[in-house]
């Protein structure tokens, strides 16, 4: 029997957010570029998006917020990812991010600092978060 050898994604839309029609457009794209895809659908708590990701055995967790709350709902994401076991696991996230208009340079760090690999601004398309996957997961 041969090993299954594609990148494991825990997918969601994370915190009071109902937004479910990009999160489909990911799970999508990311089939379709051969990754396996657990799609946990909308308001994710961090803990499920943690529990997904240890029994699927995940690469990567990729976070979307389309409410523009995400900064909140992300806070301590990776910490508890650590405290799980998961201190290698790859962090995305994207979409409104947060309220209102600011520098997405300025966001960017914000997240980063809070431990996240990588974030996306609104409009990025699932082709430039498939090229970043397959980079960051050592699938290039």
């Amino acid at each position: 029997m041969e090993e299954d050898k594609s990148k494991k994604l825990v997918i969601g839309v994370i915190g009071a957010d109902v937004h479910a029609v990009g999160i489909r457009i990911l799970e999508y794209a990311f089939r379709e570029a051969g990754f396996d895809v657990t799609n946990l659908g909308v308001m994710v708590s961090q803990e499920e998006f943690i529990g997904a990701a240890i029994e699927t055995g995940a690469d990567a967790i990729i976070v979307s917020s389309l409410y523009g709350h995400g900064e909140l709902d992300c806070r301590g994401l990776r910490e508890k990812c650590d405290e799980a076991g998961l201190m290698d696991i790859l962090l995305y996230v994207g979409g409104n991010i947060v309220v209102g208009k600011q520098d997405f340079e300025d966001v960017e760090k914000r997240f980063r600092d809070m431990g996240f690999d990588r974030a996306f601004p609104p409009g990025t398309t699932p082709e430039e978060a498939i090229r970043w996957l397959k980079e960051d997961l050592g699938d290039a």
